[in-house]
């Protein structure tokens, strides 16, 4: 491992990069940008503070080059960020990537999936927490109506993009919906992916016994629904099943209770170029310095091989024994979940 700097020091390949395009949200979400904390007038970046889609473009090359083959576009909300299909033609054309996909919260996908589609974007992820419209609005603090998320993903089909949807499972406030979106989706043939709650950022207020254990819910819905696991590749946070007798899949991501630090091989890029090695940690590493001071590409390609080389994060592991940063940690609408 000494010297690779595809590495880390705990031996983790860099394989998977998180692109956040923008830091806003049409959402005000209890899980990462409660209302109380960003409301309306919250100052987000200046667009001349957010990397363009020229510097992004240059930087997603540099990431390949070092090992890097999935890239997914995030945010805050991607689909606020202006003449986003440019930037997905820019990256679905690029040698290299094997996987591009995008992560959203599916309120403006209706209008937007068949430009996408024509730029390049084969995968898409929409997060939703529930069909109820009176539990889906006091999440998303808008009162967004759920029937607006699903006319999304069905326009996301009607392009023949691959789709995921998330659930974050928050005990007490929406695990009477996992039953019926594991039906709704299996019906509908989509893989629904069930997320622990986290203590993303500073302010969702979490609580350890707000968690729901996917071990749990596995069982709740193998007893009406049987399930059989899938294999997954190296590096992948879902566990995987597949319903039997059928070809849909159902994912559960475990990283409070079942935490997969040892072979997480992800980095994150936030939007005004910092990149950041965990999704808990507390400080980025300024890429946009260097970029727009006139480093080359060689310079750009070291300064992100030393902070992979070096990295150590373990927060997941750490969380349950109380040795893991317990404040001060990047906000998650900056570099995406």
């Amino acid at each position: 491992m000494e010297g690779n700097p595809r590495l880390d020091r705990l031996g983790r390949p860099l394989q998977y990069l998180r692109v956040s395009v923008t830091d806003r949200c049409n959402f005000r979400c209890r899980y990462c940008m409660p209302e109380e904390i960003f409301g309306a007038d919250y100052p987000f970046l200046r667009k001349d503070e957010l990397l363009s889609f020229e510097e992004l473009e240059r930087l997603v090359g540099i990431f390949v080059s070092l090992g890097v083959t999935k890239v997914r576009l995030t945010g805050g909300e991607p689909l606020l960020r202006r003449d986003l299909p440019v930037l997905v033609r820019k990256l679905a054309g690029m040698d290299g990537i094997a996987d591009l996909s995008l992560t959203t919260n599916g309120s403006l996908l209706e209008q937007q999936a068949a430009d996408l589609k024509a730029a390049g974007l084969g995968r898409i992820t929409v997060s939703l927490d529930s069909l109820s419209d009176e539990r889906f609005g006091a999440m998303n603090g808008r009162g967004i109506p759920v029937r607006t998320i699903l006319a999304g993903i069905d326009a996301a089909e009607r392009q023949r993009m691959r789709i995921k949807i998330n659930m974050v499972v928050k005990k007490g406030f929406n695990d009477e919906d996992i039953l019926p979106m594991a039906r709704y989706f299996r019906e509908r043939g989509h893989t629904l992916r069930f997320i622990e709650y986290m203590d993303v950022g500073n302010h969702n207020g979490w609580k350890l016994e707000h968690v729901v254990p996917s071990r749990e819910i596995v069982r709740m819905i193998d007893r009406e629904m049987p399930l059989e696991p899938v294999p997954g590749p190296y590096g992948e946070v879902a566990r995987r099943y597949r319903y039997k007798g059928t070809g849909v899949e159902v994912g559960f991501v475990s990283s409070v209770t079942e935490a997969f630090c040892a072979s997480c091989t992800r980095a994150r890029l936030s939007a005004e170029g910092e990149l950041y090695t965990c999704l808990f940690a507390a400080r980025g590493h300024d890429l946009k310095s260097l970029l727009r001071g006139g480093a080359d590409d060689e310079e750009l390609k070291a300064a992100i091989s030393r902070v992979w080389a070096a990295r150590t994060d373990r927060y997941s592991e750490k969380r349950m024994d109380g040795t893991g940063n317990q404040g001060n940690k990047v906000e998650m609408y900056r570099i995406g979940g």
